[in-house]
């Protein structure tokens, strides 16, 4: 089991993915097979359920991808449950303060980590060493989208066990009362990503567009989601 967007970033390399929300299994499959590092199932405002996330996640797997998934809220049986269906990374939703990046590790790692729960059902099509090698392949990523995730946020990045941020910028800009893409916006994001820099931790962002994207790679993103199905069709 080889995680290769994970290993990707942390050789400094941007993996750049692409999300799907509409709860197609196979727009998931299609673009997983057109060559982007990762495909992001999105739980929190996409179109998934249960048994669509297992077939989205061996898909995406299939058409030779990494399945990434976005939880519904920063909860452990939520976040287990998206794990044992086969998600090799976690991004977590409105991470606020040092505790919420800590209750987010906790249901992503196994012991001496966390307390995840084995019973992963879903990824018998990786291999037997699921469980040695998950605390190291599992790519684990923390929101920072509000205000007093910006004041936290170098407490939050220090916090051992997450790989890095994804910066959700539409909602961080509603948190600041600031403009999207306005100077101060900007701001707002480069200090996440010196907070991910200090400790060693990945810098990522979503991203709307291709010039959205050459724009953050620039200032050193290595975890961008550049667009998704919706988009795409439109």
């Amino acid at each position: 089991m080889i995680n290769t967007a994970k290993h990707m970033m942390l050789k400094g390399k941007p993996a750049i993915g692409a999300e799907v929300g509409l709860g197609s299994i196979i727009a998931a499959e299609t673009l997983a097979s057109i060559g982007w590092d990762y495909i992001m199932v999105d739980n929190q405002h996409g179109n998934w359920s249960d048994h669509m996330n297992l077939d989205a996640f061996r898909s995406i797997k299939l058409g030779g991808s990494i399945p990434i998934s976005r939880v519904r809220h920063n909860e452990y049986s939520a976040i287990g449950r998206l794990l044992d269906q086969g998600a090799l990374g976690i991004i977590v939703p409105m991470v606020n303060t040092e505790e919420d990046a800590k209750i987010a590790v906790n249901a992503v790692r196994y012991p001496p980590l966390g307390t995840r729960s084995n019973g992963a059902y879903g990824v018998k099509y990786f291999d037997s060493d699921y469980l040695k090698q998950a605390n190291e392949e599992i790519f684990l990523a923390v929101q920072i989208e509000t205000k007093s995730g910006l004041e936290n946020v170098d407490k939050i990045m220090g916090v051992e066990g997450i790989d890095g941020c994804w910066v959700g910028p539409s909602d961080l800009a509603l948190s600041l009362g600031v403009e999207f893409e306005s100077k101060e916006h900007d701001e707002a994001i480069s200090k996440i990503f010196d907070a991910c820099d200090k400790s060693g931790k990945i810098p990522g962002i979503c991203c709307f567009n291709t010039g959205m994207t050459k724009k953050w790679l620039s200032k050193g993103a290595l975890f961008v989601t550049s667009g998704a199905d919706i988009s795409f069709m439109m």
